[in-house]
Protein backbone atom coordinates (compact mmCIF):
# COMPACT_ATOMS: atom_id res chain seq x y z
CA UNK A 1 0.00 0.00 0.00
CA UNK A 2 2.23 2.23 0.60
CA UNK A 3 3.88 1.58 -2.94
CA UNK A 4 0.58 2.89 -4.17
CA UNK A 5 -0.02 6.13 -1.70
CA UNK A 6 3.76 7.08 -3.14
CA UNK A 7 2.56 7.40 -6.70
CA UNK A 8 -0.20 9.16 -5.90
CA UNK A 9 1.82 11.56 -4.26
CA UNK A 10 3.99 11.49 -6.86
CA UNK A 11 1.58 12.42 -9.66
CA UNK A 12 -0.24 14.65 -7.39
CA UNK A 13 2.50 17.04 -6.67
CA UNK A 14 4.63 16.27 -9.92
CA UNK A 15 7.98 15.64 -8.54
CA UNK A 16 9.51 12.55 -6.58
CA UNK A 17 11.40 14.97 -4.36
CA UNK A 18 8.39 16.90 -3.66
CA UNK A 19 6.30 13.69 -3.10
CA UNK A 20 9.33 12.26 -0.39
CA UNK A 21 9.80 14.74 1.74
CA UNK A 22 5.63 15.10 2.11
CA UNK A 23 5.73 11.25 3.16
CA UNK A 24 9.00 11.41 5.35
CA UNK A 25 11.19 9.11 2.34
CA UNK A 26 14.47 9.56 0.96
CA UNK A 27 14.13 10.09 -2.83
CA UNK A 28 15.80 6.75 -2.82
CA UNK A 29 13.42 4.80 -0.84
CA UNK A 30 10.43 6.66 -3.30
CA UNK A 31 12.32 5.83 -6.43
CA UNK A 32 12.86 2.14 -5.22
CA UNK A 33 8.98 1.92 -4.42
CA UNK A 34 8.05 2.76 -7.57
CA UNK A 35 9.91 0.33 -9.38
CA UNK A 36 9.55 -2.25 -7.44
CA UNK A 37 5.40 -1.73 -8.03
CA UNK A 38 6.50 -1.00 -11.85
CA UNK A 39 8.38 -4.79 -11.81
CA UNK A 40 5.51 -6.16 -10.07
CA UNK A 41 2.81 -5.21 -12.67
CA UNK A 42 4.76 -5.34 -15.46
CA UNK A 43 3.73 -1.76 -16.85
CA UNK A 44 5.92 1.17 -16.79
CA UNK A 45 3.77 3.74 -14.63
CA UNK A 46 5.70 6.70 -14.85
CA UNK A 47 7.45 8.88 -17.92
CA UNK A 48 10.16 11.36 -16.45
CA UNK A 49 10.65 14.16 -19.07
CA UNK A 50 12.72 17.59 -18.29
CA UNK A 51 9.37 19.34 -17.85
CA UNK A 52 8.59 16.94 -14.81
CA UNK A 53 6.99 13.72 -14.35
CA UNK A 54 3.81 12.30 -15.66
CA UNK A 55 1.79 9.29 -16.03
CA UNK A 56 2.77 7.06 -19.24
CA UNK A 57 -0.28 5.66 -20.80
CA UNK A 58 -1.04 2.88 -19.24
CA UNK A 59 -0.23 4.17 -16.03
CA UNK A 60 -3.35 6.67 -17.09
CA UNK A 61 -5.05 3.50 -17.11
CA UNK A 62 -4.54 2.40 -14.11
CA UNK A 63 -4.40 5.21 -11.80
CA UNK A 64 -8.55 5.37 -11.38
CA UNK A 65 -7.93 2.07 -9.72
CA UNK A 66 -4.87 2.95 -7.73
CA UNK A 67 -6.89 5.90 -6.44
CA UNK A 68 -9.91 3.57 -5.28
CA UNK A 69 -7.69 1.18 -3.89
CA UNK A 70 -6.09 3.92 -1.74
CA UNK A 71 -9.44 5.24 -0.68
CA UNK A 72 -10.56 2.01 0.26
CA UNK A 73 -7.42 1.46 2.13
CA UNK A 74 -7.65 4.73 3.98
CA UNK A 75 -11.70 3.85 5.02
CA UNK A 76 -10.44 0.64 6.04
CA UNK A 77 -8.21 2.18 8.86
CA UNK A 78 -10.59 4.69 9.77
CA UNK A 79 -13.18 1.94 10.96
CA UNK A 80 -10.16 -0.06 12.20
CA UNK A 81 -9.55 3.31 14.59
CA UNK A 82 -13.75 3.52 15.58
CA UNK A 83 -13.56 -0.16 16.47
CA UNK A 84 -10.44 0.38 18.52
CA UNK A 85 -12.15 3.49 20.02
CA UNK A 86 -9.59 6.02 19.09
CA UNK A 87 -10.79 9.64 19.27
CA UNK A 88 -8.88 9.60 15.72
CA UNK A 89 -10.47 10.20 12.32
CA UNK A 90 -9.73 11.90 8.35
CA UNK A 91 -12.99 14.27 7.79
CA UNK A 92 -13.53 14.58 3.96
CA UNK A 93 -15.53 17.39 2.80
CA UNK A 94 -16.55 18.73 -0.72
CA UNK A 95 -17.11 22.13 -0.34
CA UNK A 96 -18.10 25.86 -2.48
CA UNK A 97 -15.74 28.86 -1.53
CA UNK A 98 -18.52 30.82 0.69
CA UNK A 99 -18.73 28.00 2.59
CA UNK A 100 -14.78 27.00 3.12
CA UNK A 101 -14.38 30.92 3.83
CA UNK A 102 -17.25 31.68 6.79
CA UNK A 103 -18.10 28.40 8.04
CA UNK A 104 -15.32 26.15 7.82
CA UNK A 105 -12.59 28.07 9.78
CA UNK A 106 -14.83 28.55 13.19
CA UNK A 107 -16.62 25.20 12.83
CA UNK A 108 -13.01 23.40 12.11
CA UNK A 109 -11.70 25.19 14.84
CA UNK A 110 -13.97 24.53 17.64
CA UNK A 111 -14.47 20.83 16.47
CA UNK A 112 -10.45 20.56 17.01
CA UNK A 113 -10.83 21.69 20.24
CA UNK A 114 -12.65 18.47 21.51
CA UNK A 115 -11.63 16.33 18.80
CA UNK A 116 -7.47 17.41 18.27
CA UNK A 117 -6.55 14.46 16.87
CA UNK A 118 -9.35 14.60 13.76
CA UNK A 119 -7.77 15.69 10.45
CA UNK A 120 -9.70 17.74 7.82
CA UNK A 121 -8.96 17.31 3.95
CA UNK A 122 -11.18 20.05 1.86
CA UNK A 123 -11.82 19.98 -1.59
CA UNK A 124 -13.28 23.23 -3.35
CA UNK A 125 -15.86 22.62 -5.96
CA UNK A 126 -19.35 23.38 -6.92
CA UNK A 127 -22.29 21.35 -7.92
CA UNK A 128 -21.47 18.99 -10.32
CA UNK A 129 -18.19 18.14 -9.07
CA UNK A 130 -18.94 17.71 -5.32
CA UNK A 131 -21.63 15.09 -5.73
CA UNK A 132 -19.34 13.67 -7.84
CA UNK A 133 -16.96 13.27 -5.42
CA UNK A 134 -19.28 11.58 -3.24
CA UNK A 135 -20.24 9.36 -5.56
CA UNK A 136 -16.32 8.27 -6.23
CA UNK A 137 -15.47 8.16 -2.12
CA UNK A 138 -13.39 10.90 -3.06
CA UNK A 139 -14.97 12.77 -0.06
CA UNK A 140 -17.68 11.82 2.53
CA UNK A 141 -19.97 14.32 2.11
CA UNK A 142 -19.92 17.68 0.82
CA UNK A 143 -21.96 21.13 0.64
CA UNK A 144 -24.31 22.33 -1.83
CA UNK A 145 -27.85 23.52 -2.84
CA UNK A 146 -29.92 20.23 -2.13
CA UNK A 147 -32.00 21.38 -5.15
CA UNK A 148 -28.61 20.35 -7.35
CA UNK A 149 -28.57 16.60 -6.09
CA UNK A 150 -30.27 13.67 -7.10
CA UNK A 151 -30.06 9.95 -6.18
CA UNK A 152 -27.77 10.69 -3.20
CA UNK A 153 -29.01 11.88 0.17
CA UNK A 154 -29.21 15.15 1.73
CA UNK A 155 -29.75 17.33 4.73
CA UNK A 156 -31.01 20.52 4.41
CA UNK A 157 -29.07 23.16 6.69
CA UNK A 158 -30.24 26.79 5.85
CA UNK A 159 -31.17 29.48 3.63
CA UNK A 160 -29.60 32.15 2.12
CA UNK A 161 -30.26 35.65 0.52
CA UNK A 162 -28.53 36.51 -2.75
CA UNK A 163 -28.00 40.54 -3.15
CA UNK A 164 -27.45 42.18 -6.74
CA UNK A 165 -23.47 43.46 -7.13
CA UNK A 166 -22.89 46.75 -9.20
CA UNK A 167 -19.65 49.00 -10.06
CA UNK A 168 -19.42 51.53 -7.08
CA UNK A 169 -20.13 54.04 -9.80
CA UNK A 170 -23.41 52.36 -11.83
CA UNK A 171 -26.90 54.23 -12.12
CA UNK A 172 -28.42 51.69 -9.96
CA UNK A 173 -25.50 52.23 -7.46
CA UNK A 174 -27.52 54.44 -4.94
CA UNK A 175 -31.02 52.77 -5.28
CA UNK A 176 -32.51 50.97 -1.98
CA UNK A 177 -32.80 47.55 -3.88
CA UNK A 178 -32.91 46.73 -7.37
CA UNK A 179 -35.29 44.28 -9.59
CA UNK A 180 -34.31 41.57 -11.61
CA UNK A 181 -36.21 42.98 -14.27
CA UNK A 182 -33.56 46.37 -14.03
CA UNK A 183 -30.41 43.84 -13.80
CA UNK A 184 -32.10 41.53 -16.80
CA UNK A 185 -30.68 44.93 -18.57
CA UNK A 186 -26.99 45.22 -17.96
CA UNK A 187 -23.91 42.86 -18.92
CA UNK A 188 -24.18 40.27 -16.60
CA UNK A 189 -20.95 38.27 -15.05
CA UNK A 190 -22.67 34.38 -14.11
CA UNK A 191 -20.97 32.83 -11.14
CA UNK A 192 -20.71 29.06 -12.64
CA UNK A 193 -22.24 26.17 -9.70
CA UNK A 194 -22.46 23.58 -12.04
CA UNK A 195 -25.75 21.87 -12.30
CA UNK A 196 -27.69 24.59 -10.81
CA UNK A 197 -27.75 28.50 -11.03
CA UNK A 198 -29.94 30.12 -8.33
CA UNK A 199 -30.23 33.49 -10.14
CA UNK A 200 -30.69 31.57 -13.92
CA UNK A 201 -33.76 30.05 -12.24
CA UNK A 202 -35.18 32.95 -10.83
CA UNK A 203 -34.79 34.77 -14.26
CA UNK A 204 -36.50 32.41 -15.76
CA UNK A 205 -39.79 32.15 -13.15
CA UNK A 206 -39.85 35.86 -14.34
CA UNK A 207 -39.24 35.09 -18.13
CA UNK A 208 -36.26 37.54 -18.21
CA UNK A 209 -33.18 36.48 -20.03
CA UNK A 210 -29.80 38.08 -18.71
CA UNK A 211 -27.36 39.54 -20.72
CA UNK A 212 -24.75 36.85 -20.02
CA UNK A 213 -21.27 38.45 -20.94
CA UNK A 214 -18.86 36.40 -18.97
CA UNK A 215 -19.07 32.99 -17.35
CA UNK A 216 -16.71 32.70 -14.16
CA UNK A 217 -16.09 29.97 -11.27
CA UNK A 218 -14.42 32.44 -8.81
CA UNK A 219 -17.00 34.27 -6.53
CA UNK A 220 -13.94 36.86 -5.67
CA UNK A 221 -12.71 36.99 -9.66
CA UNK A 222 -16.18 38.51 -10.30
CA UNK A 223 -16.56 40.92 -7.24
CA UNK A 224 -12.54 42.08 -9.00
CA UNK A 225 -13.91 42.40 -12.51
CA UNK A 226 -17.45 44.40 -11.14
CA UNK A 227 -14.81 46.79 -9.55
CA UNK A 228 -13.38 47.56 -12.90
CA UNK A 229 -16.85 48.21 -14.67
CA UNK A 230 -17.17 44.56 -16.53
CA UNK A 231 -20.78 43.70 -15.80
CA UNK A 232 -23.21 43.47 -13.01
CA UNK A 233 -24.38 40.02 -10.96
CA UNK A 234 -25.50 38.39 -8.29
CA UNK A 235 -23.91 36.62 -5.54
CA UNK A 236 -24.57 34.78 -2.21
CA UNK A 237 -24.90 37.54 0.77
CA UNK A 238 -22.43 35.35 2.36
CA UNK A 239 -19.45 35.72 -0.40
CA UNK A 240 -20.05 39.42 0.54
CA UNK A 241 -18.89 39.61 3.75
CA UNK A 242 -15.50 40.99 4.56
CA UNK A 243 -15.04 41.94 0.98
CA UNK A 244 -12.98 45.32 0.21
CA UNK A 245 -14.01 45.59 -3.36
CA UNK A 246 -15.38 49.25 -4.41
CA UNK A 247 -18.64 48.03 -5.33
CA UNK A 248 -22.06 47.96 -4.29
CA UNK A 249 -24.60 45.72 -2.75
CA UNK A 250 -28.32 45.83 -3.06
CA UNK A 251 -31.60 43.48 -1.60
CA UNK A 252 -33.18 42.07 -4.53
CA UNK A 253 -37.09 42.48 -4.81
CA UNK A 254 -39.03 40.28 -4.86
CA UNK A 255 -35.74 38.77 -2.48
CA UNK A 256 -33.93 35.51 -4.56
CA UNK A 257 -32.72 32.75 -1.99
CA UNK A 258 -30.40 30.01 -1.85
CA UNK A 259 -30.53 26.54 0.18
CA UNK A 260 -27.59 25.12 1.91
CA UNK A 261 -26.91 21.63 2.55
CA UNK A 262 -25.16 18.58 2.52
CA UNK A 263 -24.58 15.82 0.08
CA UNK A 264 -23.78 11.89 1.32
CA UNK A 265 -24.36 8.55 0.54
CA UNK A 266 -25.90 7.53 3.22
CA UNK A 267 -25.47 8.78 6.31
CA UNK A 268 -25.54 6.02 8.56
CA UNK A 269 -22.26 4.75 6.43
CA UNK A 270 -20.35 7.70 7.25
CA UNK A 271 -17.08 7.55 9.40
CA UNK A 272 -17.71 7.90 12.81
CA UNK A 273 -15.38 11.48 13.26
CA UNK A 274 -18.19 12.95 10.05
CA UNK A 275 -21.26 11.60 12.30
CA UNK A 276 -19.79 13.95 14.99
CA UNK A 277 -18.93 16.70 12.84
CA UNK A 278 -22.64 17.08 11.19
CA UNK A 279 -23.96 16.83 14.61
CA UNK A 280 -21.55 19.44 15.62
CA UNK A 281 -22.67 21.18 12.74
CA UNK A 282 -26.35 20.97 13.12
CA UNK A 283 -26.04 21.92 16.68
CA UNK A 284 -24.33 25.01 16.07
CA UNK A 285 -26.57 26.10 12.80
CA UNK A 286 -27.63 29.58 14.36
CA UNK A 287 -24.08 30.69 15.21
CA UNK A 288 -23.50 30.41 11.73
CA UNK A 289 -23.53 33.40 9.59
Amino acid sequence: MKRLIALQKIVELGSFTKAADKLGYTQSAVSQMIASLEEELSIKLLYRSRIGIRLTLEGEELYPYIQRTVLQYQAMQEKADEINGLETGIIRIGTISSISCHWLPGLIKHFQELYPKVRFVLHQGDYTSIPEWVRTGEVDFGFVNPDAVTGLETQFIKEGELRAVVPADHRLADHAAVTLEELAKEPFLLLEEGNLSEPLEAFRQLGLEPDITLRVHDDYSILSMIETGLGISILPELVLRKTNYAVAILPIEPAVTRKIGLVMKEKHSLPIACKHFIAFLMNNIASLP
